[in-house]
C-alpha cells in the first residue's frame, strides 16, 4: 500500500497525468452518449466533469494542480473559437438573407441572459465578485473568463458558471423547441449558440447541420455582444 502511495504520489506530480485523465473522462462520456443513442441528456461534458471532479475528491488534488496538466485543452479553447469564423463565412448569403431577424435575436438573447442572471443573483443577495462573475456565463469559456476578469469577477467561478449553462442548454434546447414547435433550423441553432456557447453548439451539430453552423455564429456573435453590453449592465447592479 506505501509503495502504491508512492506511485500516486509521483504520478499526479506530472502535467500529462491530468490532460490523460481529462481525455479518459471525455472518452468515456462520449462513448455513454453513443451507446444511448445520442440521448440530450446523456451529456459527455456533464460526465467527463462529474467523473474529474470525483477523481480530484477521491485523490484529495487541488484544481490548480490538475489545471497545470490539463491546461492544454484550455488553450485549444481559443482556436477553436477563432474556428467558428468558418461556419459564418459559409453561410455568408443565408446571414445576410436573415440579417434583421438574427441581430434582433442576438440582443434580445444577450441582454436577457445577462439581466436575467444578475437580477435573480441580486434578488437573492449576491453582490461583489460573486455577482460580477455571473455577467458573462453564457458566452464561450476564453471570452467569459476574460471578460469575467477585467470587471474584478472571480475566473473560477465564471468557468463553473459557463458549464453548467452549457450542459443545461445541450441538454434542454432540443426537447424545448420541439415543444415550442420552431422548426426552422436556422433559428433553433442560433437560439441555442446564444443561449449556451460551445457545449450548446455542439449539441447543435449532432441534430442538424445547418443547426450547428448557425449555432457558431450566434455563439461567435454573442461572445462580441456580451464583452460590449457586459461592464454597462452590471454597473446597474454595483
Amino acid at each position: 500500500m506505501n509503495e502504491l502511495t508512492q506511485v500516486w504520489t509521483y504520478l499526479a506530480e506530472e502535467p500529462l497525468l491530468w490532460l490523460t485523465a481529462t481525455l479518459i473522462a471525455y472518452s468515456i462520456g462520449d462513448a455513454a452518449f453513443r451507446a444511448s443513442g445520442k440521448r440530450a441528456y446523456v451529456n459527455p461534458v456533464l460526465i467527463a466533469v462529474t467523473l474529474l471532479a470525483i477523481v480530484l475528491w477521491k485523490t484529495a488534488t487541488p484544481y490548480q494542480t490538475y489545471f497545470e496538466g490539463a491546461q492544454f485543452v484550455h488553450f485549444m479553447l481559443g482556436p477553436a473559437t477563432v474556428a467558428l469564423a468558418a461556419p459564418l463565412y459559409g453561410n455568408l448569403t443565408r446571414i445576410r438573407k436573415s440579417a434583421i431577424p438574427l441581430i434582433c435575436a442576438l440582443v434580445a438573447g444577450s441582454v436577457t441572459a445577462i439581466f436575467s442572471a444578475l437580477g435573480v443573483a441580486y434578488a437573492l443577495g449576491i453582490r461583489g465578485e460573486t455577482l460580477v462573475s455571473i455577467a458573462p456565463k453564457s458566452v464561450t469559456a476564453p471570452v467569459a473568463l476574460g471578460i469575467s476578469e477585467s470587471m474584478g469577477g472571480s475566473p473560477t467561478l465564471t468557468a463553473v458558471l459557463v458549464i453548467i449553462t452549457g450542459v443545461m442548454g445541450a441538454v434542454m434546447a432540443t426537447p424545448l423547441l420541439n415543444l415550442l414547435g420552431v422548426t426552422d433550423w436556422r433559428a433553433r441553432g442560433f437560439s441555442v449558440g446564444v443561449a449556451s456557447h460551445g457545449i450548446g453548439t455542439a449539441r447543435a451539430f449532432q441534430v442538424n447541420e445547418t443547426a450547428g453552423a448557425f449555432a457558431g455564429i450566434g455563439m461567435g456573435l454573442n461572445a462580441l455582444l456580451t464583452t460590449l453590453l457586459a461592464p454597462l449592465i452590471v454597473t446597474l447592479f454595483t
